[in-house]
């Protein structure tokens, strides 16, 4: 079966089938990569993965309240936002890391998302917007007055969730223009999904962490498929 575009150029429909397994096989490796690297450098404790457990059941109700109400989905979001923040700041380690053999300047360098400075730039804009709206109350006539004090808990809210939206798409912009289009796009569909994934992949941890196990001894093991595991993200 042949198909003859508007320049006489043919494409057979087998050939444009391989293309596409090709495309989707790399997209799926890159996915897996990406994944891959996140779980073995920044979710070695327990604890973290714990906290990334219980956020990504929270993000699972901010993805339900999202059309309904967006405002409070922002506030549930950035609730689930912090939780797992914490783990990070507070429980990943942070010295040089013997099971992936690389320090951890290595490993904020290549970081495909928000790495530690990164995310207390965002953590800082986050911060600053219930005291934005406390001084500009219509945020330069964005928002109606607040009538009462829960008027103003939405519209922070709504200026969360607006943050949260921006803080993604900045990251994707900015990995488009330092790496290439495809990264930025599988990063953001990777975050996206990344409540589900969580809860697939950290159920077990809850169990690790009452048993006394602070690092999660299975990552040492750990093999997502062997050129994955070898690729790492190049620094942007």
């Amino acid at each position: 079966m042949h198909s003859r575009g508007g320049h006489g150029l043919v494409l057979t429909l087998p050939r444009f089938q391989r293309e596409r397994g090709l495309m989707m096989s790399c997209l799926s490796d890159m996915l897996r990569t990406q994944r891959f690297d996140d779980y073995r450098f920044y979710h070695q404790s327990t604890v973290n993965q714990t906290l990334h457990l219980f956020s990504a059941v929270i993000f699972l109700a901010c993805y339900a309240l999202l059309f309904k109400d967006p405002a409070l989905a922002g506030l549930v979001g950035w609730l689930a936002m912090l939780t797992r923040q914490t783990g990070h700041f507070f429980f990943e380690p942070s010295g040089y890391d013997a099971v992936n053999d690389v320090s951890n300047a290595y490993k904020e360098a290549v970081k495909v998302g928000y790495n530690q400075t990164r995310k207390i730039i965002l953590l800082l804009v986050w911060g600053s917007a219930p005291l934005a709206l406390y001084v500009f109350p219509t945020l330069f006539g964005l928002f109606d007055p607040p009538a009462t004090r829960l008027d103003f808990i939405r519209h922070v809210g709504a200026l969360w969730l607006a943050i949260g939206v921006g803080g993604g798409l900045a990251r994707m912009i900015q990995l488009f223009v330092a790496r290439d289009v495809t990264t930025g796009l599988v990063w953001v569909f990777k975050v996206l999904t990344d409540p589900f994934h969580n809860i697939a992949l950290y159920w077990t941890s809850p169990l690790k962490l009452m048993r006394g196990e602070l690092i999660d001894s299975a990552i040492a093991a750990a093999d997502w498929g062997a050129e994955d595991a070898e690729e790492a993200a190049h620094p942007t």
